[in-house]
This record gives C-alpha cells, structure tokens and sequence, in this order.
C-alpha cells in the first residue's frame, strides 16, 4: 500500500516514520511547501521507501494530482487546510486522516460526508492525541459497559523538567495551543450539549512518578464525541493537564488580549496580538527538552447491575533512540494507524466519519503496544 504525508513539520516526521515501518507500506510520499525539507524528511525517517516532493497544502488542484495513486494519506498541516484537502482527497479517491484541532473545521468537514461515501473513501478528521485516540478509548469503554453515564478526558504534554514561570515547553504549533486556550469547549451535562469557557474548571490531580498537575477546560479534545453521545451518557468532559500555576499565568495573558486577531497599532504599524505571542512562545519555550505525555480517560457506568469505572492511561515519555518526542508519538502515532487501517483495508465505513464510529478499537488499541505506547486498562 502507498500513504502519503502532508506536511513535513514534527508530526509529519513522526508519521513518515512510522508509515515507513508499517507491515505492508510499500511507498511513502512526503509532501511539503518546502520540497527541500520534504526529500530530507523522507531521506532520514522513510527507511528507504520514502520520496519528498513540493507541495502547497492551499492548492487543491495540486493536492488532488498529489494525492492521486495514493491509498491513503495523512495531513500534519494545520487546520485550516483541512477542508480542502478533504475535498482533494475525494477527487483523488484517497482516503484521508488528519489532526484536527478546531470543531469549526470538522463540521465543514463532515458536511462532505455524502460526497466522500460516493466517492468510496473514508476521511477521519481529529485524529491524533486529543483530539484523538482518546476518542477511540471511550468508544472502546463504552462499549464494555451496560450503561455508561460519566466520561472525564485528561491530557497532557509537559517537559520531563519544567522551568518556570509557565512549566510548559512548546512540543507542538504555537497557533494550536493558543486556540485550545481561546476557543469555547464542548462538554456534556445531563445528557446535553453544553458550552464552557476555556481556562475554567481549574482541578488537581496527580499521575504515579509525575506528582501533582493541574487540570482545566481546553477546547477541540472532545472533538466529535458530544455529538456522538449526546443523550446516551450524562457527563463528558476533557481537560488539558499541565503543571500547577500554568492556567492562572496563561490565562492572565489572554485576559489583556494577546491572544487577539484584532491588530494594535505600534509606531503605526498594526500588530496582531496573537502573532507576537505565538512568535515569543516559539523563541522563548522551545527548550527542545525531553517531554512527556500523560493520558487519563476515566468512564464510569453500570455492568450487570452493579457501578463499574474503566480507566484508560498512558504515559509516554520521549524515545531516547528515535529522538521522536512523546508529543509526535503519540499524535502522529495514532493518526497514521489509522491511515494504515484504512489503506489496509481494515475501515469499512465511508464518508466523513468520527473515529469513535470508523475505528475498531480491537484493531487500533493493539497497535500502540507495538510502538511502544504502553497503554494500562483498569477495570
């Protein structure tokens, strides 16, 4: 089978990497704007079986030629161009993963859902960390029990080290980040969809080996799944982990506006709050540290008559050997399993589907294992 790759940036990397140690991956096509970065990052993760070419991930005639003789493929570009790589991959009757990120974009997305189904492909939006795999935990978890009622989703990317004032290093897009702590969050409560603040809902927790963190509502992890589960469980819920006293900082940063799109105007010059943040996160928490991910999906319902809680963790710390993050293993990870299911034949269903609805948890959970993500299910 071949897959291709588009974007060449560090979950692009993670996933060529990946694709390329695949049973049955054939060819792998990394595709970027940048064709130099593109033939490196095929040369040193494609294990052979990789080619870099030029892409503009903008051009959906050029994404539709690119895609074209491709079983499946992968975006690791940002949001925004996912939508027309949807409609791309479909002309090139290409099945097509991505990692998300924004709820806005996968509705557009799945409005396709009629011309993708026609098509035969299968396009899983959000796929990744969270939103992400933790989507195919509670469907797996649901489907244990007799009647679920509460699902608490906790996830995060720290540094193994942390340093002050924020704890925090920048282990994916600055842009990404700043719309998980700006955008509104989806929830559900008594059994409806319901809308919060992000930054709020601040809790304590703590991991084994980690201590205590912090917790608080961040937008984009619950992805699809308020919509899948609204009136079948009472209580979902996801919050980004991080360490103690991050969320009061960020937040405050926010709170003055550096997170606006609206320009301010210096030496009159407008200036868009949100591109000097992003640019002073890039230059001042890319540390570059060993990093670790930690994942908690706590789904408490009812098994033969009696109250039962399932607790899906993970912690992941980054590998040593590859040098590939926790971050990139465990977002590209899980979305090129899910292109390599689909281009293997192992998703049936077709459209713009959910991944709690198109991925086989039984299929999808095992294969972590062999990446080294080491996942723990308490029952």
């Amino acid at each position: 089978m071949k897959v291709a790759v588009i974007g060449a940036g560090l979950m692009g990397r993670a996933a060529a990497f990946d694709l390329a140690r695949a049973q049955g991956v054939e060819k792998v096509g990394v595709f970027d704007i940048d064709e130099q970065l593109a033939k490196e990052i095929a040369n040193k993760y494609g294990d052979g079986k990789a080619v870099g070419a030029k892409l503009d991930a903008g051009d959906e005639a050029a994404a539709t030629r690119a895609l074209t003789g491709y079983d499946a493929a992968v975006s690791c570009v940002t949001y925004k161009f996912n939508p027309g790589l949807t409609r791309a991959a479909i002309a090139a009757k290409c099945h097509l993963v991505d990692l998300g990120g924004n709820n806005d974009v996968v509705n557009a997305q799945i409005e396709m859902d009629a011309e993708a189904e026609k098509a035969g492909v299968i396009i899983v939006p959000d796929c990744g960390l969270a939103p992400g795999m933790v989507s195919i935990m509670v469907a797996d978890g649901i489907a244990k029990l007799d009647k679920a009622q509460s699902v608490k989703i906790r996830v995060g990317g720290l540094p193994q080290s942390p340093r002050p004032p924020l704890n925090y290093q920048m282990v994916f897009s600055a842009e990404g980040l700043i719309n998980e702590y700006w955008e509104p969050c989806v929830i559900l409560e008594d059994g409806k969809k319901k809308t919060v603040n992000p930054m709020t809902g601040l809790e304590l927790l703590a991991f084994d080996g980690i201590g205590k963190l912090e917790a608080f509502y961040t937008s984009g992890g619950t992805s699809t799944l308020p919509d899948t589960y609204e009136g079948k469980i009472d209580f979902l819920d996801y919050k980004t982990i991080r360490y103690p006293g991050h969320c009061q900082i960020f937040k405050a940063m926010l709170e003055i506006g550096l997170g606006s799109r609206q320009p301010v105007k210096i030496d009159n010059q407008p200036i868009e709050p949100r591109a000097v943040l992003k640019a002073v996160l890039d230059k001042n928490l890319s540390f570059g540290q060993p990093d670790l991910v930690l994942v908690r999906v706590e789904i408490e319902g009812e098994k033969d008559g009696a109250l039962k809680t399932i607790i899906y963790e993970i912690v992941d710390r980054q590998d040593s050997k590859t040098g590939l993050t926790a971050m990139m293993r465990t977002t590209s990870f899980p979305a090129a399993i899910i292109a390599w299911m689909a281009a293997g034949g192992q998703i049936t269903a077709r459209g713009v589907k959910p991944q709690e609805i198109a991925v086989n948890p039984s299929i999808f959970l095992p294969q972590l294992k062999k990446r080294g993500i080491l996942l723990t299910i308490k029952e």
